[in-house]
């Protein structure tokens, strides 16, 4: 990947193209747990220095997703599934919050970018990868409508954390269609203003996330 490739995923920095390049890679396990961050590998792929490589991964490490050892180097954090009742206890609160916010603050053009994103989802059949995407993509526009980055930059980061541990058990949910899917009511309610309805759907996804992978382990 280039750097005008990486650059077309969105505006900012060069470190916050690298951030959102080698943050995609860990959460969807590209880069598997555990396993070495080479900064001079990763910036030849994205094409950028070294520099913006570096500030992106003091930024994943402030966020979890890779650790640094003394004389040992930079790995993926490993996924841990004694984190899941830790990281629900978050979102149980914050995802319907979010959902209630943007209900009540999304201008125009969030409503437009979830309303486009409603007709995606009308259009998206069990892809794996792509479709872990695209439910981040929701999750991440409903975010940004709340007009709180805090509270966005919060659950950006449990929201990483989570899709992690659901990247790990893929192959053996069931209906992972029907899970993203579910975002479709959420969308139409924020869309339509109705804050209410969309914090307990909010609410709701998350309760379901939980009991599902606890259903395998």
């Amino acid at each position: 990947m280039t750097a005008s490739t990486v650059a077309g995923q969105g505006d900012g920095t060069l470190a916050d193209q690298a951030y959102r390049s080698i943050s995609d890679r860990l959460v969807t396990l590209r880069i598997r747990p555990g396993e070495p961050i080479n900064d001079e590998r990763i910036a030849a792929e994205l094409g950028f220095g070294r520099t913006p490589v570096r500030e992106a991964l003091k930024r994943l490490e402030h966020e979890r997703l890779i650790v640094a050892y003394p004389r040992r180097g930079t790995f993926a954090t490993e996924v841990q599934i004694a984190d899941l009742g830790h990281i629900s206890e978050v979102r149980q609160r914050l995802e319907p919050l979010a959902a209630s916010l943007a209900a009540r603050r999304a201008g125009q053009g969030d409503r437009g970018d979830l309303d486009r994103l409603l007709a995606r989802l009308a259009d998206a059949s069990d892809g794996g990868t792509d479709l872990i995407r695209l439910d981040m993509a929701v999750h991440r526009a409903i975010y940004a409508a709340t007009r709180n980055p805090y509270l966005e930059d919060t659950l950006i980061r449990y929201d990483n954390l989570a899709t992690r541990i659901w990247c790990l058990f893929i192959d053996r949910l069931p209906g992972l269609a029907g899970h993203v899917h579910e975002h479709g009511p959420l969308l139409r309610a924020i869309i339509d203003g109705d804050a209410e309805k969309a914090a307990a759907l909010a609410a709701g996804h998350v309760e379901g996330f939980e009991a599902a992978i606890r259903g395998l382990i």
